[in-house]
Parts: structure tokens; C-alpha cells; sequence
């Protein structure tokens, strides 16, 4: 393990963690847009009328859209010289895979914001609550899901990973080096589901204790 450490560049670690960080940028601006187009196919599936029955089977289409084949779509479809009136609108790389995750993000929004709807028009605003923990489970469904973004030279966690282990010579270092990437990922993702569990503990426990006080 040590004569292996040695082989590993100085800048690994730093440039890992910042890998790290464009993950973690990816699946913020895809939850955020998710969030803006779910709610409002939540809302219009709940509405009814010609909203609603467009709303659902988009929705499904959203559900069923495989990332990479939205990735290269519009890797495709959106010229790198784009502009609109003369300024620059060619997304970025980030952006691309961001994109490319929003169709899952929405979908998932979609979806359980409108059970939390429903419960909170039925009286229980509680019960709306645990669209919370539901969301930040979706945030880190989202960052392992933007290490698609290796496959188009985003610069993210796994690229690092990837590139560092194309520079080692031997299976069993490669191997050690993803076991590094899986450590740290795993390590980071853990912290965020125990954070979840707390936060589904605590509106279990309002739950409770509104449930006996209402009684």
C-alpha cells in the first residue's frame, strides 16, 4: 500500500476533491431546475383538465429518459458557436450533464411533490414534510449520476480517477486507486444518507407528538 501511495502525483488528492466539487455543482443546478419544472408538472397533473393529461405522460417520458442518451442529444443537437443576439448560449460541459440529469430530477419532483400536495390539501402538513428528505435522497441519487460526465471530459471525481489510473502501470495499483474513489464518494454519500435518517427521525417524532396532542 505505501510503495503505492508514493506513485500517486502530489495534486491527486486536491484535484479528487475538486472533481468532487463540479459532482456536487452538477447535481445542485440539476435539483434546482428540477425543482422549478416539477413543481409545475406537479400542479398541473393535480389541476386536471388538458394540463393534466399532458403533465402525466411527460412525466413518464421524464421518469424513463436515459441520462447518456439526453447527454449526447444535446452534446449534438446545440452547435459549440450557438448565440442569441450576438452573445455566446453554448452550455458548458457542467451544464450539458446538468441538462442531461433534469429529466430524472423533474420526474422525481414531479412525483412526490405531488403526494406531499395531496397530504398537505388532506391535513397533514406533516406528512407534506417528508418531501424534504425525499429531495435530498434525490440530490445524491444526482451526484453519483453526473459522473456520466467523464464520458464527454468533464472534469469531475471519476474523470480524475479515471485519468490518474490510466497513468499507473500495474491491475493491483489501479485497483487501489478506485478504491480511494470509492472510499471518499462512499464516505461522503453515507454522511448525506445519515443526515436523511435524521431528518426523517425528527419529522417521525413531530408526527408523533402532533398525533397525541391532536388525540
Amino acid at each position: 500500500m505505501m510503495p503505492f501511495l508514493f506513485k500517486i502525483p502530489d495534486n491527486f488528492f486536491p484535484q479528487l476533491l475538486a472533481g468532487m466539487v463540479v459532482n456536487f455543482e452538477i447535481a445542485a443546478i440539476a435539483l434546482v431546475l428540477g425543482l422549478a419544472l416539477g413543481g409545475l408538472l406537479a400542479l398541473a397533473r393535480l389541476g386536471g383538465g388538458v394540463l393534466g393529461a399532458v403533465a402525466t405522460p411527460v412525466i413518464g417520458l421524464m421518469r424513463a429518459a436515459p441520462t447518456f442518451v439526453v447527454m449526447f442529444f444535446l452534446l449534438n443537437i446545440i452547435p459549440n458557436d450557438a448565440t442569441l443576439f450576438g452573445v455566446g448560449v453554448a452550455p458548458s460541459g457542467i451544464m450539458i450533464v446538468a441538462l442531461s440529469l433534469v429529466p430524472y430530477s423533474a420526474s422525481y419532483v414531479a412525483d412526490n411533490g405531488a403526494e406531499a400536495l395531496q397530504q398537505f390539501r388532506r391535513g397533514s402538513p406533516l406528512g407534506a414534510l417528508l418531501f424534504l428528505p425525499n429531495i435530498t435522497r434525490a440530490f445524491f441519487v444526482l451526484v453519483m449520476s453526473s459522473s456520466a460526465g467523464a464520458a464527454i471530459g468533464v472534469t469531475e471525481g471519476i474523470a480524475v480517477i479515471l485519468r490518474e489510473a490510466a497513468l499507473l502501470p500495474g491491475l493491483a495499483d489501479k485497483l487501489v486507486l478506485f478504491a480511494i474513489g470509492i472510499l471518499l464518494f462512499g464516505v461522503t454519500l453515507q454522511i448525506g444518507f445519515a443526515i436523511i435518517r435524521l431528518l426523517q427521525r425528527h419529522l417521525g417524532r413531530i408526527a408523533t407528538r402532533d398525533g397525541k396532542g391532536v388525540t
